[in-house]
This record gives C-alpha cells, structure tokens and sequence, in this order.
C-alpha cells in the first residue's frame, strides 16, 4: 500500500511529506478515528504537527480515494482506510461499540431502495445504530 498512495500522490502533483505518512499510518493503526484521535496518535510521533494539518491532510487523502469517512454520532466523522471500508457499520446506543458487518446483509433493503424509488445507496456510509447483544 505505501508504494501505492506514494505513486498517487505524485501522479496529481502532490508530495510524500512526512505528516501524510503519519497520518495514513494512524488512519491504518486507530481502525474508526476521528481527526482528533488520529491528530493525538501523530502528535506522539510529530507535536509539531497541528490539528489542522490534520484536518487538510484526511481531506486529500479521501479526495485521493485513500481514506473515507463515516458518521458514527452526532460529532465528528471517522475515518478509515479506504480498502477497508467494504462494510456497514452497526453503532450500539448502550455501550458505544461498533460493530463492521458485510454489506450484503442490508442488500435486499439496498435493492428495494433501487427499485422502489430510485435510489442509489452507497452503503459504505451506511450506520444503523441500535443495541448490542450485551446491552439488549
């Protein structure tokens, strides 16, 4: 993968600096982070680094088709990588834990969607919430 995203970040023009290194390899290590979680994991490494360089950082890797997003809460979105993110995400209202499951579980509600009104889903930013096994 890192032979990857530095190749795509020089076709566009673009430079590997160390910050876009470790911000990709925090968005890889941390799983479903916010941009504070993956701001506070880079600081261990780089304190020079600020949130907003964060900030602008996720913003062209997702551009770049290298990380994406989702919303898990009301707050921030969450970021992971990009060749991770064929899953929907289970959110449990109890506890908070949050559970990946395969999208062709929700694809019959995917093709009904489709068929009956029209509508395209991309359930990668798919989030039920609910509650959990242990908080049932």
């Amino acid at each position: 993968m890192t032979e990857t995203w530095h190749e795509e970040l020089r076709a566009k023009g673009y430079r590997v600096t160390p910050q876009r290194q470790l911000v990709l390899e925090a968005v890889g290590e941390l799983g479903h982070a916010t941009p504070e979680d993956i701001s506070a994991k880079v600081q261990q490494t780089a304190r020079g680094v600020n949130i907003s360089t964060v900030y602008r950082t996720l913003e062209l890797l997702e551009e770049l088709g290298l990380v994406t997003h989702t919303h898990l809460s009301h707050g921030a979105p969450t970021y992971h990588l990009a060749a991770d993110a064929d899953h929907i995400h289970l959110v449990c209202r109890g506890c908070g834990d949050i559970v990946e499951a395969p999208p062709h579980l929700v694809q019959t509600m995917v093709d009904a969607l489709d068929t009956q009104l029209g509508f395209a889903t991309d359930v990668h930013h798919l989030t039920i919430f609910g509650r959990c096994t242990r908080c049932r």
